[in-house]
């Protein structure tokens, strides 16, 4: 008999991408198996979830916002609501598994599966657990884990460390550099530095690199820039006229942007970390300084105290980002040191890890 899944969680392509790896390989696995999502109504996984082929259902939840507290006054209404929508999706649905991924939408559905005792399994991206998991975790049946050491979050007996599932065009890149540079119009015989603050943008990122347009060229580099949606015609509009500069709003094709390139800036949210291990760039990373529970210095500083990447902090990106990057592209022992460290890291099968796993125990 077809087994059925339900994934929930999203809010951001770190929960997403890996929720639709999980479902596509344990697609690979049993083809006759039936999935849906649950995701929360007006985020990203309703757009992204059914462009991957999937159906999803959206709840009405919504996350602890810690910068207005007026902001969740109707936060208990909307976690019962939740909860009685969850139900009705039970109900209709009749799950033999459920996988959570993180994200506040993933919450009342692993819980409700849980009070009625159906194998509930969760997958946490980053290296500092989100709150919801760490609420789940007593009666998870298993918890999938990017990296070692997180036993001060999960109980140690239902931990699997499985890495991080990512898109399979990034995990098996498959384009040259030259290319890939020849997609960007750029020159196969320049130091490539490709700039990421993800796909709203990271404005400390963006200023820096604005404010020190001009030392690219003068240092022989060329750079590959997405920033972002919210402020790009502004940076654009200082990229044009320089020749050693691509720029646009968003990299559709982001596999070809890291066959480019020789050293990345980056935030360090989960998916950012793990794609830029699997395919083994030196980076000097960003961390967004309000993430929950401070997450993305976590994950950045996994990587620097293993002599895998460089960090600044989002306060000193525009003084000093620029600055290191050039060091780094002057450094090609420490370039190489740092590609070797992070591809030691690397997990590239995570999905079929996870989907794995989860069959042997439903």
């Amino acid at each position: 008999m077809a087994k059925k899944f339900i994934i929930a969680g999203g809010g951001t392509g770190g929960h997403i991408f890996p929720a639709i790896a999980i479902a596509n390989a344990l697609k690979v696995l049993q083809p006759d198996a039936e999935f849906l999502f649950v995701g929360a109504k007006g985020k990203m996984e309703m757009e992204k979830v059914p462009q991957a082929g999937f159906n999803i259902i959206g709840i009405t939840i919504a996350g602890f916002d810690r910068a207005s507290l007026l902001k969740n006054i109707l936060l208990p209404y909307k976690l019962v609501r939740s909860f009685l929508e969850t139900k009705k999706i039970f109900k209709n649905f009749t799950p033999d598994a459920v996988i959570g991924v993180g994200g506040y939408s993933s919450f009342p559905v692993l819980k409700y599966a849980q009070l009625k005792n159906i194998p509930s399994f969760i997958h946490e991206s980053n290296s500092f657990a989100g709150k919801s998991n760490q609420l789940l975790a007593k009666k998870a049946t298993r918890i999938f884990v990017s990296m070692p050491g997180m036993e001060k979050f999960f109980p140690a007996n239902k931990i699997v460390v499985s890495g991080n599932p990512i898109r399979q065009s990034i995990a098996h890149l498959s384009i040259s550099r030259a290319a890939a540079l020849a997609f960007f119009n750029l020159n196969p015989n320049k130091t490539t530095i490709l700039a990421m603050g993800g796909s709203l943008g990271a404005r400390s990122i963006n200023h820096a690199i604005a404010k020190n347009i001009t030392a690219f060229e003068l240092n022989d580099l060329q750079l590959i820039w997405q920033t972002g949606k919210t402020t790009a015609d502004q940076y654009i509009k200082v990229a044009s006229g320089h020749h050693n500069i691509w720029a646009d709003a968003f990299i559709t094709d982001i596999d070809k942007a890291y066959a480019a390139a020789d050293i990345v800036i980056s935030r360090s949210g989960a998916m950012a970390v793990t794609e830029l291990c699997v395919t083994g760039k030196p980076t000097v990373f960003v961390p967004f300084p309000l993430a929950a529970e401070d997450h993305q210095t976590h994950n950045a500083m996994s990587l620097v105290n293993k002599q895998a990447a460089l960090i600044v902090t989002d306060a000193n990106a525009n003084k000093d980002l620029v600055d290191t990057v050039i060091q780094l592209a002057n450094n090609k022992l420490l370039q190489a040191q740092f590609a070797e460290n992070a591809k030691a890291l690397a997990i590239t099968n995570a999905d079929i890890i996870i989907a794995n796993e989860i069959l042997s125990l439903i």
